[in-house]
């Protein structure tokens, strides 16, 4: 999504919210450095929570093409950005996402995008992993689908137990990958390498 693309009655409405919060937390919103900030804020979250604007299965088939090679294709270490929906705080890592064709490919920066599409929404790193799994394995079709998914959490490092060096990892995977542990172990060495 555009960064310019903004619903200015959406903008503006979470705006005068945003407003309203700075002034119940102590501050004053007419302060110098404020007063541009609650339209700042609510175009950071209008824009951090893009992904309710996407549509993932449209996205990927926009790049789907017939292809009968590949074993696997990995894309490794996608990086992302997404917010905790219990906290409203940050969450943010990397998600390695491999699959097996069957008779078709995705384009490499379409597997980026899917990613995006769920990780700017209120989302949970369990749920954010299985989405992107069962929308490429739904839609490309593939035979098997793979994904990991490791992310530092802000809910956890500057707030409750403030554990810095925390981080958490996720998987999921369908297809030939619930049953084939020698795929499943391929896929994590090349996540090694």
């Amino acid at each position: 999504m555009e960064r310019k693309n903004y619903d200015e009655e959406k903008i503006s409405k979470i705006a005068s919210h945003v407003e309203e919060i700075i002034k119940l937390l102590g501050e004053d919103p007419s302060r110098q450095g404020l007063i541009k900030t609650p339209i700042r804020a609510a175009k950071a979250l209008y824009y951090a929570t893009s992904g309710y604007r996407l549509n993932p299965s449209e996205l990927m088939r926009q790049a789907i093409f017939t292809h009968s090679g590949s074993r696997m294709i990995i894309v490794k270490d996608i990086e992302f950005y997404s917010m905790c929906e219990h906290h409203i705080l940050p969450f943010f890592g990397h998600m390695s996402v491999g699959y097996i064709p069957d008779g078709t490919m995705l384009g490499l920066s379409k597997v980026a995008r899917v990613v995006d599409a769920y990780a700017r929404r209120l989302q949970v790193q369990e749920r954010l992993t299985s989405q992107v799994c069962r929308e490429i394995f739904d839609t490309l079709p593939a035979k098997g689908v793979i994904v990991s998914c490791s992310a530092g959490h802000l809910c956890m490092k500057m707030r409750g137990v403030e554990k810095q060096g925390a981080m958490t990892t996720t998987t999921d995977y369908l297809g030939v990958f619930e049953t084939d542990t020698n795929l499943r172990t391929e896929f994590f060495n090349a996540l090694k390498s």
